[in-house]
């Protein structure tokens, strides 16, 4: 995000006075990106739509054409994110979900101070993302054992793992009727039928060209039925995932970490680097080793 996107740099580059918004906020916006993943992913499975090509509001800046819309979109990207760091890379980008859960395994990351930390809180201050994890009262959290009601709501978190995830396949198997209709084969045969039946007077571009062709009325009805067999499928597994995504990030919580000085959250964190000059400990060393 920081070293190869250019999406970000671009963003990277308009930020003048961003603001820290509450982790209230913040959270429940870092999972629009998981629904916009799962609906990308499942519109590419069943040849619907590519919709993080077609939406993503740069492409056409770097094209240098586009529709007004999409032009507009990443306008507006872009006016938020003078005040709003990154916005598209925190809040909508499927491609950054991705990236944040892979950060999470790796072995390597960034690390603000180059060895101890004075707690200064600068590094906190100058994050533009909000990325910077505050260390807990001397250990106390890690080192205090859990308590009763603490290990019960945990235990109550762990059951509804399974239960929650099974009710987001039901809520995706009943959407997958509507989200089928996104696919243009199923919508042509939408039409087809009502101009057949007599409820839709007017044609379209689509229909016209199809009644040109060979293919049958039947014959539209059973590839479109295929689709929607595919969309049967496809649609509990997007619901699962959502769900289990966001059980499974309720989840995460609960375990208690010692941190004992301020870190960055490899999650959340695209290593742009702007806490290292802040730091005073970076400051001394650089001193410590001259010119």
């Amino acid at each position: 995000c920081a070293a190869v996107c250019p999406f970000g740099a671009l963003q990277d580059a308009v930020i003048v006075k961003p603001l820290r918004l509450p982790r209230w906020l913040s959270v429940p916006l870092g999972f629009l990106p998981v629904l916009y993943l799962g609906l990308a992913v499942l519109f590419a499975a069943t040849g619907a739509e590519f919709i993080v090509c077609r939406f993503d509001p740069f492409v056409s800046f770097y094209r240098i054409g586009g529709s007004v819309e999409i032009l507009a979109l990443g306008a507006f990207f872009l006016l938020l994110g003078t005040v709003v760091a990154r916005p598209y890379c925190r809040f909508v980008c499927p491609y950054g979900v991705i990236l944040g859960w892979l950060s999470r395994l790796s072995f390597l990351h960034a690390t603000i101070t180059p060895d101890s930390c004075v707690q200064c809180r600068l590094c906190e201050e100058a994050c533009p993302v909000d990325a910077i994890r505050a260390p807990d009262p001397q250990g106390l959290a890690a080192r205090l054992p859990p308590s009763r009601g603490e290990r019960r709501a945990f235990a109550a978190a762990l059951i509804a793992v399974p239960v929650l995830a099974a009710a987001g396949a039901g809520a995706g198997s009943l959407l997958a009727p509507l989200l089928a209709r996104v696919h243009p084969t199923v919508r042509l045969e939408i039409q087809v039928l009502r101009e057949d039946a007599g409820l839709e007077e007017a044609t379209t571009l689509e229909s016209d060209a199809f009644r040109t062709t060979e293919t049958t009325v039947e014959e539209l009805s059973a590839e479109a039925a295929a689709i929607r067999r595919r969309f049967a499928l496809g649609g509990p597994l997007f619901g699962g995932f959502v769900m289990l995504v966001a059980t499974l990030g309720i989840l995460a919580t609960f375990p208690r970490r010692r941190r004992d000085e301020y870190q960055p959250d490899r999650g959340e964190c695209v290593s742009g680097g702007r806490c290292f000059p802040h730091c005073p400990r970076q400051h001394l060393r650089r001193k410590e080793r001259g010119p």
